[in-house]
C-alpha cells in the first residue's frame, strides 16, 4: 500500500467514523444506482475496504464476495465512496453551523440534503457564513437595521428610515471587539442600509439557482494579451491573444491552455455576458417595481444592481470556471492515467540479451549490454559491458563506431538493440542497421525505444543504489535496453510525470493526479505479478498491501539471506506482518522454490483447496498445473460450498495457466529506412508508426523522424469520434498518410483514414495547426504537454546534442499557432490543408 494510499484510506475512515448508520446506507444505495451495480455488492467492497483490503486484493481474491466486481468497477467505486463521505461530512458539519446560528429551515436543510457536489455545498453556507468585517456586519453592528428592514416592508423613504438614526460613539462587533466605521452623514448611512439589504437577499438561493443557469447558457470566456510585450515571450499562445467562445462549449483542453496563459502572465481572462436580464429578474423576484414610494423604489433596484454586479455575478463566474476547470482537470488525469496504464502493460520483449543503446552527438553514443535478467552484464575481467562511440560530427569516426559495435554484439550474442528515441536516434539506427546487414553472423535486431524519463532516472537514488558502477551518462543506457525487455518494472522506477504521455500535467492538481497515477501503477504491477527474487523496491512498492519501507525490507532481507525459497519465508521479513501478507502474498512470485504453486497466482489462502483438487484429480501438481485436459474433469461440486472467497472456477483457471501474462505479444512498428527526417516526407506517403501519446484532440505517432506527428481527432476515422482513447492506445502500431507537412516549424499532420477518402489538394503549401489549436505535431522528447513551442527547435539535422542529466519531459498542448491565411481560398471539395480538411468536418474556431 503507498503512502498516497494510506493518506486516503486514513481519511476516509475518519471520515467513516462520524457518520451514522443511515447516512452509510443511503451513500451505498445512491452508490449502487450511480455505479449501475447492486448494494450489496457496495456493501460487501465496503466492508473488505474499512478492514484495510487493497483494491487489487479484492478484485483478485475476493471476486465471490463482491460478486465478481473487476478492478475498474473497484477503482471507481473507491473514489465515489470516499468523495460521498467526504461530502456527507461536510454536510453534518454545516448543518450544525447553521442550526447553532439559529438559521437552519427546513427548505435549507432540503437543499444540504439534496446537494450533488462540494461546491454546491458551499454556496449554500456562503451567505450565512459569519463575515464581522463586511460592509453589511458593520452596518448591523452600527445599528443601521431597523432602517433597513423599515425599508423592506414599509411605504417609506430610506431618508425618513434614516430620522431616528443616532449615530454611535463606538461600535463593537459579536465579539465584544471595537471595530472603526463611520456612518456620520447620510450618504454612509444610506450605503449601510443597502449593504444589508444586498445581504438578507442574498439568502434567496432559489433564485441564485436561476440566475446561475441562465447566466452558464449565454455567457462566454474571453481572452487577450496581457501586454504588448507579451506577444513575443508568449508566442504559443498566440491563438488566444484575441479569443472568445461559448464558455459552456468551451473544450477542456482550451480551457487549460487559457489557464496556464493566465498563470504565466501572458493571457488576461475574462467572463463576459449581459447584466440587465439577470437585474430584471432579481427586481421582478423581489417585486421592486411595486415598491412605493418612487425613492424606496429607485433605492431597492440600486439594491438589486448591486446584488448581481457585487456579489452574485462575480461569485456565479467563479463558480463556473472553477466548476470547468475541476471537470478540465478530471478529464487530464484521465486521459493521462489511461495512457500510462497502456505504456505500463505494454508488451515485454522478455528475457533477451539486450544492447541499449543511448544515441547522442556531441556526448556520443553511450550503450551497454544487460542479460537475460537484466543484469549490467561483465566482461572476462568482470567490468561492466559499457562503450561510447562518437560516430557523428563533430569527430566522425564512424568506423572505429561500427567496429566497436559490431564486436559487442558479436561477443555477447545480443538479441535485441534498443535505441533510444532522443537526439540521433533516426542516424543511430541507421548505422546500427549497416552493421546489421554488412555481418550474417549477427542475429540482433534494432528497436526504438521511447526514452522519455531515462535522464530523470540516470540522476536518481534508485540508480545510484542499482547502478552504483556506471557513471550517470551511462546509466540511461542501460534504463533503455530494461525498458524493451520489461517495460513495467523499468517505468515504475520513473516518476510518472516525467515519462511524457500526458495532457496539461503540470496544470492539475498535483495530489489528485499522483493520487490517480499511483493507483493506475498499483492496478498495473499487480495484474502482472513480480518474482520476488529479482523485483527491485520501486516495484515491490506497488505490490498490494506493501509500502517503500517493507519493499526495501524485502529486497535487504533477500540479499542478507539469499533468494526466498517459499512465500512463507516472506512471514520473516521485518514489518511484514500477517495483514500485509495476507494482501500481498498472492502478487508474489517465487520461482523453483520448494512449491510450485508459489510461482502461480494462487493464493497461499487457497492452497489446502488445490490439495482437494489434486486428490480429486488423484494426481500429483506437476501433472495437473498447465494441464487442461485434467484440470477439466475434475469434479468441483463437493469443493465449491468450503469457498467463499475466490471460486474454484478461477483456481483451476489459474492452474491452467499459471502466472499468465495479462500483456500483448511483443513486436515493433517497422519504419522507412528511407524516411529519417521531415525532409524525407512528403504528401500521401503512408507510413507505419507507433501511438506515443493520446489526448482529447487526437494522437501523436512516431514514424522515426524525430518529430511525432498529430492525427488529430477529425483524421482518425471515417465515422465521428467522440474519443480518441476508443481508437487507439499508447504503444499500438498504426498506419498513417502524411497529409500535411511544415518543416520550418517541425509539424506533420497524419490522416488514419482510407486513401479513398483522401480530398484533393491545393497547391498552397499546408499549414499544421489545427481549428482548436492544438499543435499537429511534437518534437522528439516533447509531449503533448511542453511548455516550450515546437518551432523554437532546430530542424532535425541542425540539433545540437542535449547536455546528459537534463533533459525535461515538457507539456506543448497549449503550444498553438494560427493557420496561415490564404487569400485565394478555394472551393471546400478543392481543400487540402488540415484546416480547410477540419472545415470539411464541422470544426471551427470561435473568434471574437
Amino acid at each position: 500500500m503507498s503512502s498516497t494510499d494510506t493518506l486516503t484510506s486514513s481519511q476516509t475512515s475518519t471520515n467513516a467514523q462520524v457518520l451514522d448508520a443511515t447516512t452509510h446506507a443511503n451513500i451505498h444505495d445512491k452508490l449502487a444506482r450511480a455505479l449501475g451495480i447492486k448494494t450489496a455488492q457496495v456493501n460487501a467492497f465496503v466492508k473488505l475496504y474499512d478492514e484495510g483490503a487493497t483494491v487489487p486484493f479484492i478484485a483478485r481474491y475476493r471476486k465471490e464476495k463482491t460478486q465478481n466486481l473487476d478492478d475498474a468497477q473497484l477503482r471507481a467505486l473507491e473514489k465515489s465512496l470516499n468523495y460521498e463521505r467526504d461530502m456527507a461530512t461536510r454536510r453534518l458539519k454545516i448543518t450544525e453551523l447553521l442550526s447553532t446560528q439559529g438559521n437552519l429551515t427546513d427548505e435549507l436543510q432540503t437543499r444540504i440534503d439534496n446537494a450533488t457536489s462540494k461546491l454546491e455545498l458551499e454556496d449554500i453556507y456562503l451567505p450565512y457564513r459569519p463575515r464581522r468585517r463586511s460592509p453589511a456586519a458593520k452596518a448591523r453592528a452600527a445599528g443601521l437595521d431597523t432602517a433597513a428592514k423599515a425599508v423592506l416592508t414599509q411605504e417609506i423613504t430610506p431618508t425618513d428610515a434614516l430620522a431616528d438614526y443616532q449615530v454611535q460613539s463606538s461600535i463593537t462587533d459579536d465579539s465584544g471587539n471595537e471595530i472603526e466605521v463611520d456612518f456620520s452623514d447620510i450618504e454612509k448611512q444610506l450605503a449601510g442600509v443597502q449593504a444589508i439589504i444586498v445581504d438578507e437577499w442574498t439568502q434567496a438561493l432559489g433564485l441564485l439557482d436561476n440566475l446561475r443557469s441562465g447566466f452558464a447558457k449565454t455567457a462566454s470566456i474571453v481572452s487577450s494579451v496581457a501586454s504588448e510585450e507579451k506577444r513575443e515571450v508568449g508566442e504559443k499562445f498566440k491563438d488566444y491573444f484575441e479569443h472568445s467562445e461559448s464558455l459552456a462549449r468551451l473544450p477542456n483542453h482550451r480551457l487549460l491552455a487559457m489557464l496556464r496563459g493566465r498563470q504565466e502572465n501572458v493571457l488576461g481572462l475574462k467572463i463576459e455576458g449581459e447584466d440587465a436580464p439577470f437585474i430584471e429578474k432579481i427586481i421582478s423576484h423581489f417585486d421592486v417595481d411595486a415598491k412605493a414610494p418612487a425613492a424606496r423604489r429607485e433605492f431597492l433596484a440600486e439594491a438589486a444592481s448591486s446584488l448581481w454586479k457585487d456579489k452574485w455575478r462575480p461569485h456565479i463566474e467563479h463558480r463556473l470556471l472553477t466548476e470547468k476547470r475541476l471537470a478540465a482537470e478530471a478529464d487530464a488525469i484521465d486521459v493521462f492515467a489511461s495512457n500510462l496504464q497502456h505504456l505500463l502493460m505494454s508488451a515485454p520483449a522478455g528475457p533477451k540479451v539486450i544492447l541499449g543503446v543511448d544515441p547522442g552527438i556531441r556526448h556520443g553514443v553511450k550503450m551497454a549490454i544487460v542479460d537475460a535478467q537484466g543484469h549490467v552484464m561483465s566482461d572476462s575481467e568482470e567490468k561492466p559491458v559499457i562503450a561510447t562511440v562518437y560516430p557523428f560530427a563533430p569527430d566522425n569516426k564512424m568506423d572505429e563506431a561500427k567496429k566497436v559495435i559490431d564486436a559487442l554484439l558479436s561477443t555477447y550474442n545480443v538479441d535485441l538493440v534498443a535505441i533510444g528515441n532522443g537526439t540521433a536516434s533516426r542516424e543511430t539506427d541507421a548505422m546500427i542497421k549497416e552493421i546489421l546487414a554488412a555481418n550474417d553472423a549477427l542475429k540482433a535486431k534494432a528497436v526504438i525505444v521511447n526514452e522519455s524519463g531515462a535522464s530523470v532516472y540516470s540522476a536518481s537514488e534508485l540508480a545510484s543504489d542499482e547502478l552504483a558502477n556506471l557513471d550517470v551518462s551511462v546509466r540511461g543506457a542501460v534504463s533503455i535496453a530494461r525498458r524493451l525487455q520489461d517495460p513495467l518494472s523499468e517505468l515504475v522506477k520513473v516518476d510518472p510525470k516525467a515519462i511524457g504521455v500526458g495532457q496539461y500535467q503540470h496544470d492539475v492538481n498535483q495530489n489528485q493526479l499522483a493520487d490517480s497515477l499511483d493507483k493506475v501503477t498499483q492496478d498495473s504491477v499487480n495484474a502482472v505479478g513480480v518474482d520476488v527474487n529479482t523485483a527491485s523496491p520501486a516495484i515491490l512498492a506497488h505490490i498490494a498491501g506493501l509500502n517503500r519501507n517493507v519493499a526495501q525490507q524485502i529486497v535487504t532481507y533477500r540479499k542478507e539471506h539469499g533468494a526466498f525459497d517459499s512465500r512463507e519465508a516472506l512471514k520473516n521479513v521485518p514489518r511484514l506482518g500477517a495483514k500485509t501478507f495476507e494482501q500481498a502474498a498472492g502478487f508474489l512470485r517465487i520461482h523453483n522454490g520448494s512449491n510450485p504453486l508459489d510461482a502461480t497466482g494462487v493464493h497461499p489462502e487457497s492452497y489446502a483447496l488445490v490439495d482437494s483438487l489434486l486428490a480429486q484429480a488423484g494426481k500429483p501438481l506437476s501433472e495437473v498445473i498447465g494441464n487442461d485436459g485434467v484440470l477439466n474433469t475434475i469434479d468441483t461440486t463437493t469443493l465449491a460450498a468450503n469457498d467463499d472467497n475466490v471460486s474454484v472456477k478461477a483456481i483451476i483457471e489459474e492452474l491452467a495457466k499459471p502466472a499468465r501474462d495479462p500483456r500483448p505479444e511483443f513486436k515493433t512498428a517497422n519504419f522507412r529506412d528511407d524516411v529519417n527526417s521531415i525532409k524525407d516526407l512528403s504528401e500521401g506517403m503512408t507510413l507505419e508508426g507507433v501511438v506515443t501519446n493520446v489526448t482529447a484532440f487526437g494522437c501523436f505517432v512516431d514514424v522515426g523522424v524525430h518529430q511525432d506527428g498529430l492525427v488529430h481527432i477529425s483524421q482518425m476515422a471515417n465515422d465521428f469520434v467522440a474519443d480518441p482513447m476508443n481508437r487507439v492506445k499508447p504503444g499500438d502500431i498504426v498506419s498513417v498518410r502524411v497529409i500535411s507537412i511544415d518543416e520550418k516549424r517541425g509539424r506533420i499532420g497524419f490522416s488514419m483514414k482510407p486513401e479513398s477518402e483522401k480530398p484533393v489538394r491545393t497547391a498552397a503549401k499546408s499549414t499544421t495547426a489545427s481549428t482548436d489549436g492544438e499543435k499537429t505535431s511534437r518534437p522528439r522528447n516533447n509531449n503533448a504537454n511542453s511548455d516550450r513551442p515546437n518551432n523554437s527547435r532546430p530542424a532535425a539535422d541542425k540539433r545540437p546534442s542535449k547536455p546528459r542529466g537534463k533533459r525535461q519531459d515538457r507539456d506543448n498542448a497549449s503550444n498553438r499557432s494560427k493557420p496561415v491565411k490564404n487569400d485565394k481560398a478555394e472551393a471546400p471539395s478543392k481543400m487540402g490543408t488540415l484546416g480547410a480538411l477540419l472545415q470539411e468536418a464541422g470544426v471551427t474556431k470561435n473568434k471574437k
